[in-house]
């Protein structure tokens, strides 16, 4: 690795700046906000709480106050029938109809009709309304008929008699007189209920408020001012027991472990500085020794020629160490550029650098013809060196493969992603190694490894949106298995 591949591969550090103090800010809350939001829930509730109460006493002040006028009108033909003959004179009738509030009597008994009082000449035929058999629908709707009703609207109400013999007994009643009394019971009522549903709501709004609102500001405001300044003084949570007081504890829980991480990423980002340096350092002493030992190898002393080697594999697994540990150091990978290639070139080209050969560790692919991939040819070229050049070192420092074993590539398409295995022959991955594989510094398979490059490889294969996975492993080998997006 020359010195300009080791500077590009050096690590930028963002200085952490101070945050600027919050300043506070009295706002009214917004028309979204969840307190105006419950006023006008509460206002909605109330007002129908009022509706359901109006509209039903609406139908029985009405039943009542033709009730009434069916008991008055039947003591009236009570007193006609008594006279001889059931006579009335015409002053009479009038003074028995106005007392009774109608304008006819009609008396019905085994299916003959008796007009006891007669009707006047009505501008419109009235509306009949039978008080012995009604639904629901039509007792809640007949007060808002009387009301918003035409003027000369007549009502002809039928009932089942109380107070004499007979099938039934029916009335004639000009609407207007219930049309006035049942507004005036409407207005009376409904400001009372009003007063009532508003003393409720103001109450039922006045505990949500203190129990509900108040608490979630608390918590908006901790979470503004962690937000502003991670190291200000946390307020202390309540001691509720419910859900809000629960809310409280885990979200100071939760601040504290978060202004930990920081502490500990800004101590992380002052030791990052200092590691550039020393690497800067560590370059310079690295372009010495690689001069010294390029000299070293013109000498004829067959001391050096042996020595040599040794020499040249340090320096190699210097460079690969500081390699690694900036790579594994950046903030963060690059995008994945993404092109669909074909597999079979890409799998060739990471075995040629992985080091594999016919002779010694080799490659076989088992791949279907003109596989393709959607990825970006780096990545997915480091990904599959990784794998690969693992693999190849865990067969030869097998005693028993001889240095020879074989690393077999696979893929298909499943669903809406391309698995490809990768599979050896070697002797398997340590069962204490296998769980802690892909964490930093972890290494399997050799010695002298740094224990970043399947790391590495993981968020090479996360960055893509797919996974990279030990599928098992045992004394036949190991098999990782890589999933990328179709």
């Amino acid at each position: 690795m020359t010195v300009g591949e080791m500077q590009s591969h050096a690590p930028e550090f963002t200085p952490v700046t101070e945050r600027p103090e919050p300043r506070r800010r009295f706002a009214l809350p917004s028309p979204d906000g969840l307190s105006v939001r419950l006023l006008v829930l509460t206002v909605v509730f109330t007002l129908s709480v009022v509706g359901l109460i109006i509209v039903p006493s609406a139908a029985s002040f009405q039943e009542r106050w033709l009730m009434d006028r069916l008991q008055a009108a039947e003591l009236a033909s009570v007193g006609v029938e008594a006279l001889p003959y059931s006579a009335v004179e015409d002053t009479t009738a009038e003074q028995l109809l106005s007392i009774g509030g109608v304008q006819s009597v009609v008396v019905g008994e085994q299916g003959v009709r008796r007009l006891l009082l007669q009707a006047p000449n009505l501008p419109r035929a009235p509306e009949l309304i039978d008080l012995r058999q009604r639904n629901i629908g039509a007792r809640l709707l007949d007060p808002w008929k009387t009301l918003f009703g035409h003027p000369d609207r007549s009502l002809r109400v039928q009932a089942a008699p109380r107070y004499r013999s007979g099938d039934l007994i029916e009335i004639l009643a000009p609407a207007q007189p219930l049309k006035k009394e049942l507004a005036t019971f409407l207005r009376n009522n409904l400001a009372v209920a009003l007063l009532i549903a508003a003393v409720a709501g103001g109450l039922l709004y006045a505990a949500l408020s203190y129990l509900v609102l108040q608490p979630l500001g608390r918590v908006t405001r901790s979470i503004e001012r962690f937000a502003a300044d991670p190291e200000s003084p946390a307020e202390p949570p309540s001691s509720r027991r419910d859900e809000i007081g629960r809310v409280e504890r885990e979200l100071a829980r939760m601040q504290e472990e978060v202004r930990q991480s920081l502490r500990s990423r800004a101590r992380l980002a002052a030791l990052g500085e200092a590691v550039a340096k020393i690497n800067h350092d560590l370059r310079n002493m690295l372009t010495s020794a690689q001069m010294a030992s390029e000299r070293l190898s013109t000498s004829s002393d067959p001391l050096v020629a042996i020595a040599l080697p040794r020499l040249e594999r340090a320096l190699g697994r210097a460079s690969t160490l500081a390699r690694n540990v900036l790579a594994y150091g950046k903030t963060e990978e690059p995008a994945p550029q993404r092109q669909k290639m074909l597999l079979a070139r890409a799998v060739a080209a990471a075995a040629e650098d992985a080091g594999l050969e016919p002779d010694g560790v080799k490659l076989v692919r088992d791949l279907p013809a003109r596989f393709t991939v959607n990825a970006d040819p780096d990545q997915l070229h480091r990904i599959l060196v990784n794998l690969m050049r693992n693999a190849r070192q865990a067969i030869e420092a097998n005693p028993e493969s001889g240095g020879k074993g074989a690393i077999t590539v696979s893929a298909a398409t499943e669903g809406a992603e391309a698995a490809i295995l990768i599979a050896d022959d070697g002797p398997g991955i340590p069962p204490r190694l296998a769980e802690r594989l892909f964490e930093p510094f972890v290494s399997g398979s050799k010695a002298d490894g740094t224990g970043l490059g399947l790391t590495i490889s993981r968020e090479l294969a996360a960055n893509h949106g797919g996974s990279l996975t030990l599928v098992d492993t045992g004394p036949w080998g190991a098999r990782f298995e890589l999933r990328l997006p179709v």
